[in-house]
């Protein structure tokens, strides 16, 4: 559920803290010349202050104090409200001049999904959106995001639309800001990846929290995030900090050929280790790191050498599909996937063999 935002007390008109200053002279009889005079202020200063145009520093309240014998804190605590009035005031007009910047980001289905509360005004919804992707303005948001996907990757049948991707993104990036990690340790890590391996045979509600267990014990951050209309994402790969990686999967094609590949892909990545990239599997041509994660993958699940041999049988049947994985400790529709890739076999072929995986509801 997304977390509910506090209701702000945000008044529509604020009295500048000059209005007081000047009641408080008049209550005194004293004038803003006199006031300038005991204060070592200039009387510009003073008119200033009073018209509301200058702020009354630290310093001034303190001189006030002094001279008028009302606390500086007073004075203090006047001026910000009134200054952080005025910040929202401002806000409240960026929010306004964004609303068409709603329409570049998937808010809808973020709010079915409770990625993000419903506002009741397009303003409001405009600074809730904002919030979730902690970015104070729509351009802020389009420099930070449009900076960050410069490692994207892209293809002809997959969406490169920026709202989309970085809505899935961020929820990914949240989450796994929630995640509590050791520091990254590649060894440990290749070590809990020959354990995950052995998961691949049971079911998702036992292998997820192990998983994450496991990948936690040695610095990297597994999350699941439901994947978005329009976005063919399957799983990204980024490091939030030096020592915490992040791996984000999506269900996009729930079977668990293409589930575990993409893990272990993605893994791959970590264990690159380059700290500056962003990998986004489904939205990028090939390139040398790319197909480094792809043969890693595609070996740590079924070795090279014992897939050749299997290959050379050439005929496939159920039983020996099942009997060959089960001797290689994987789950048969990994085996299936493979072949159906590597066009072995049909891809009509022995899918009752995979399972489908579905998002468990609430």
């Amino acid at each position: 559920m997304a977390e509910k935002t506090p209701i702000r007390y945000a008044p529509l008109d604020r009295t500048p803290p000059g209005d007081t200053l000047a009641e408080t002279l008049e209550a005194l009889g004293m004038t803003q010349i006199d006031l300038a005079d005991r204060v070592g202020l200039s009387r510009k200063t003073v008119n200033q202050i009073v018209q509301g145009v200058a702020p009354i520093t630290a310093e001034t309240a303190v001189k006030l104090e002094t001279a008028l014998g009302t606390p500086a804190a007073f004075w203090l605590n006047l001026d910000a409200n009134y200054q952080e009035f005025l910040a929202r005031k401002k806000q409240q007009e960026t929010f306004q001049a964004g609303i068409s910047w709603l329409k570049r980001i998937p808010f809808k289905e973020m709010i079915e999904k409770c990625w993000l509360p419903a506002g009741q005004s397009e303003e409001e919804q405009v600074g809730l959106a904002l919030a979730y992707y902690g970015t104070a303005t729509p351009d802020l948001w389009e420099a930070c995001w449009t900076k960050f996907a410069v490692n994207f990757r892209k293809s002809k049948v997959a969406t490169n639309e920026l709202g989309i991707v970085s809505a899935w993104l961020r929820k990914g990036e949240l989450d796994a800001q929630k995640v509590q990690t050791a520091p990254f340790d590649a060894d440990k890590f290749h070590g809990a990846l020959k354990k995950i391996r052995a998961l691949t045979k049971t079911n998702a509600d036992a292998f997820q929290p192990q998983m994450r267990e496991l990948c936690a014990e040695a610095g990297v951050a597994l999350v699941f995030t439901p994947e978005l209309k329009k976005l063919r994402v399957s799983g990204a790969t980024y490091w939030l900090t030096k020592d915490k990686a992040l791996i984000q999967l999506s269900l996009l094609y729930k079977s668990d050929d293409h589930f575990w590949f993409t893990f272990f892909h993605e893994a791959r990545h970590v264990l690159q280790e380059i700290k500056n990239g962003v990998f986004v599997e489904g939205l990028k041509d090939g390139d040398d790191a790319e197909k480094d994660a792809n043969d890693f993958a595609a070996d740590f699940l079924i070795p090279k050498d014992q897939y050749a041999a299997f290959l050379r049988r050439g005929v496939f049947t159920g039983t020996e599909i099942s009997c060959f994985a089960a001797g290689l400790n994987i789950a048969p529709g990994i085996l299936v996937g493979r072949l159906q890739h590597d066009k072995a076999i049909g891809y009509d072929r022995f899918n009752s063999l995979k399972r489908r995986f579905i998002w468990a509801k609430n």
